[in-house]
């Protein structure tokens, strides 16, 4: 017996499960994904020259952003597995992968040992790295849209989210952990590794949960329909361009915002504020904390007034609040840095509350994982993974310690433009 979309009733899967399921596997991904750069200072010490602490900087840095240009073709390919063959396998490989790369970082041999092939592996497995992110945060929000209700859409998507700021969230606590209990020597040494290597379990147990699921409703009545594009990135190209456009744009104070937020604020307090490691990982924590607080509130506004005026309002205040924050992180007391850290984090997790179930509502489901991947793929390469590396170099050019809040600036400006000309479409039902 079908509905009216055509879609067999089967035993439903529980709201819980669904939304465990994403978030846990978006915990993993991300935990992976953002070790690497809270562990920058590290990392830039055993596998690159030591001669020049910048350089090495900003040479971790620069394979910090390799990593986003490999994934628009991950998720290329993500996507178009999630759109032929099902988002249930297309997710259970994108954390497999990121497991396997994470922890052969863990175990790699350092630049005194091997020299440049030390870094080249390095990069490699990052690259790696990025290839599975690309398919990871496309397909959770597809798959939790999918089952999610129209009244409660933005505000379980939102919950998807909280599980990237879970993820970089655990990686920082495993970074102030080890700068708290480990002497500086012990981490040089080989404490460093033990946060890569932590990858492998917490891997596994993500992927027995994701391979325990049952597919979306919405692609199992494209298989029953028959109605599964062949080669879904051409399908999409051809009937969405302008919605890959839309949230490109909406997306650059999601991607470039979080990382200057986030992984470039735990640098900056520690170069341009002279903050403590600690200090700087904590406060990173908080920021995250307060990150994953104001996600769902975020998006319940949404599910009552709208994506719309949400997207507004945190983009607009992130573009009024970016230069003041950045001044009390560089100059002010240590607790009004740990608040202003937030309050940025805060602005961009606004517009992230909602911005997945707009996407979600703006595509079809024949095209729907490849077109959130691919548009906000495009968004974290240009913007998000360069967005240390070129916060590292304004500084290092103009001599100006608050030349990042300008490219912070800059990413709300961007969204905040196509939030006014971004559709409402809260309350409406995914098309098929």
């Amino acid at each position: 017996m079908a509905n009216t979309l055509g879609i067999h009733q089967k035993p439903v899967q529980s709201t819980a499960k669904v939304i465990r399921a994403a978030i846990l596997g978006t915990v993993v991904e991300y935990y992976d994904f953002g070790i690497y750069g809270y562990m920058a200072t590290m990392i830039s010490a055993h596998f690159f020259v030591k001669d020049d602490p910048t350089a090495a900087i900003l040479g971790t840095f620069a394979t910090f952003a390799v990593a986003f240009f490999l994934r628009v073709p991950g998720g290329i390919l993500f996507g178009h597995i999630g759109d032929k063959y099902g988002r249930k396998k297309a997710l259970t490989w994108t954390i497999l992968l990121m497991a396997i790369a994470t922890t052969i970082m863990g175990l790699l041999p350092t630049y005194a040992t091997l020299g440049v092939w030390a870094t080249t592996l390095l990069v490699l497995c990052r690259c790696l790295q990025g290839f599975a992110a690309g398919g990871e945060l496309g397909g959770a929000n597809s798959f939790v849209s999918e089952h999610a209700p129209a009244r409660w859409r933005a505000f379980q998507t939102s919950m998807v989210n909280s599980g990237t700021y879970l993820g970089s969230l655990f990686a920082s606590l495993m970074a102030l952990l080890l700068s708290s209990t480990m002497s500086k020597e012990q981490i040089a040494e080989w404490a460093w590794r033990i946060p890569f290597l932590l990858s492998l379990v917490i891997g596994l147990v993500g992927l027995w949960i994701r391979n325990s699921m049952q597919d979306t409703p919405q692609f199992e009545a494209l298989e029953e329909r028959q109605d599964v594009v062949k080669v879904p990135f051409l399908a999409l190209i051809q009937t969405s361009w302008r919605q890959i456009v839309t949230i490109v744009l909406l997306g650059a104070v999601i991607t470039g915002g979080y990382y200057i937020a986030s992984v470039y604020a735990a640098t900056y307090l520690q170069t341009a504020g002279g903050r403590s490691p600690q200090l700087a990982f904590a406060s990173t924590c908080v920021a995250m904390v307060v990150g994953v607080i104001t996600l769902p509130i975020s998006g319940y506004l949404g599910d009552r007034y709208g994506r719309k005026p949400v997207c507004l309002a945190g983009s607009a205040a992130a573009a009024l609040l970016g230069v003041p924050m950045f001044m009390l992180m560089a100059d002010g007391a240590p607790g009004w840095a740990v608040v202003a850290q937030s309050v940025l984090f805060m602005c961009v997790s606004v517009v992230n509350g909602v911005s997945f179930a707009a996407y979600a509502e703006m595509l079809r489901a024949r095209v729907r994982y490849s077109g959130i991947a691919l548009s906000n793929n495009l968004t974290n390469m240009v913007l998000g993974g360069t967005a240390p590396f070129i916060a590292t170099l304004l500084v290092s050019v103009s001599g100006n310690t608050l030349a990042p809040a300008g490219y912070f600036v800059l990413c709300a400006v961007i969204s905040l433009g196509a939030s006014f000309a971004l559709k409402e479409t809260k309350g409406t039902e995914l098309s098929l």
